[in-house]
């Protein structure tokens, strides 16, 4: 008998152990029961399984990054359960305070902190509605293509910060993806939770047409490749280099092992062709780009999550944070004139966010990147940029969300010389 009820108990705590979910599951649980469905197509309403199983399918995304929209309140549904159709988007406003130093753009760059300090400009109170957004979506399963999704969505963020501007368009058939979306080599399900638009500087927030290839071996492991549409920034002089025209697609890839829910490490690749003239012997020349990183998310207990990435490489300076700002993906040989090379840079950031309650959590991020050049540069150039960043965010409802947080940055140039600047932010936003 004794042993019976040792039995019964320990199946008893096995159940609960299982059912027992972590804050971020409660939190994203609570966001895809909060839809109003209508059915269209004949028969009856569907199974409350299928139902979900269709609603999950807007939030599995290898690339869905903390800041894209939330999956539409209004969804149609076909009574198969075979097409779901939902129009959706955000609107995101954010306001912030500079002080000790002014950064003249929405997102929070170190590479733009003036150096030496700017005594007219030390103060600055901003806001903007970039950010926010509109989306469509289609997901659908064919009898001959398989699985399939269309999707578009544009943003509040082009000209004066409110022309609407196309951030993304592509279509996918079960194992393939092709139109305008985040290049393979980012990562952004690992970015941490930030008010921030721009992020810390290891970030790889890169859009490009591409076609990709994905697939998902098992439940654990995932692998992808893609060609995709270069745009190289080349530091050319007209004196005696020149820029080319890009001629030769991107080559990006990854490999990911996966577990749990939302958690995983990846190693990303990418190798880039950059092209540029020499002047001086007149004739034109390429040189390999590369970069390599890893990255990851997990959560170590139920509160806890933790983000991760690193990169480096050579000539991959124009899809990070700090030197997109800049031409660095080719820059001039001060002692071969006419000749041009890649120079090395690395970055990386860390963060966590712990969960108070499924809808109100905090967190903290603290990142650099640095500019390693083979050859001497102006004294003047960026060497080396931090970034930090600590904030709040509570959900009031599942679909309306405001947040806090503070910023502080720094840039040093080679000579020694540096400055910071420090930023607060507030934001309100509403998903529809």
């Amino acid at each position: 008998m004794k042993k019976t009820l040792i039995i019964f108990i320990a199946c008893i705590n096995a159940a609960l152990a299982a059912d027992a979910k972590t804050h971020y599951e409660i939190q994203l649980d609570s966001l895809k029961e909060d839809h109003k469905i209508m059915y269209f197509g004949e028969g009856n309403i569907p199974s409350r399984d299928s139902i979900r199983a269709m609603i999950d399918m807007f939030y599995v995304d290898q690339f869905r990054h903390f800041q894209d929209p939330r999956a539409p309140y209004f969804l149609f549904l076909s009574k198969d359960s075979q097409l779901a159709m939902g129009i959706g988007g955000v609107v995101r406003m954010r306001g912030w305070y500079d002080w000790g130093g002014v950064i003249p753009y929405n997102g929070f760059i170190p590479y733009a902190i003036s150096v030496p300090r700017d005594g007219v400009n030390r103060r600055k109170i901003s806001t903007t509605p970039a950010g926010t957004a509109l989306f469509f979506r289609v997901i659908g399963r064919n009898h001959r293509l398989g699985d399939y999704q269309l999707y578009i969505e544009t943003n509040f963020d082009g000209y004066n910060q409110v022309g609407m501007k196309l951030k993304k368009a592509y279509a996918t058939v079960n194992d393939w993806t092709v139109g305008y979306a985040n290049s393979t080599f980012g990562d952004p399900t690992a970015f941490p939770p930030l008010i921030d638009a721009q992020g810390p500087q290891a970030e790889i927030q890169t859009t490009a047409v591409l076609v990709r290839w994905l697939h998902s071996f098992n439940r654990n492991w995932t692998m992808a490749a893609s060609v995709e549409a270069p745009s190289s920034q080349v530091g050319f002089d007209n004196k005696t280099t020149a820029k080319l025209n890009d001629y030769f697609p991107n080559i990006a890839t990854f490999g990911q092992y996966g577990w749990g829910e939302n958690q995983h490490i990846r190693l990303s690749g990418i190798m880039r062709v950059l092209p540029y003239q020499d002047l001086v012997n007149g004739s034109n020349e390429s040189r390999i780009g590369w970069g390599l990183q890893l990255s990851t998310i997990f959560r170590p207990a139920d509160k806890l999550t933790i983000y991760g990435t690193a990169n480096t490489g050579r000539g991959y300076g124009s899809l990070t944070g700090d030197l997109i700002m800049t031409n660095f993906d080719l820059i001039n040989n001060p002692n071969e004139p006419g000749k041009m090379y890649a120079p090395a840079s690395w970055a990386w950031y860390g963060a966590v966010q712990y969960h108070f309650l499924p809808n109100l959590f905090a967190s903290a991020t603290i990142g650099q990147e640095r500019f390693t050049p083979a050859h001497h540069v102006d004294p003047s150039t960026y060497k080396y940029g931090l970034y930090g960043a600590m904030n709040l965010f509570w959900d009031i409802t599942p679909r309306v969300q405001v947040a806090a947080e503070v910023n502080l940055g720094k840039r040093q140039n080679f000579d020694g010389s540096h400055n910071y600047a420090r930023r607060a932010c507030l934001m309100t936003q509403f998903s529809f």
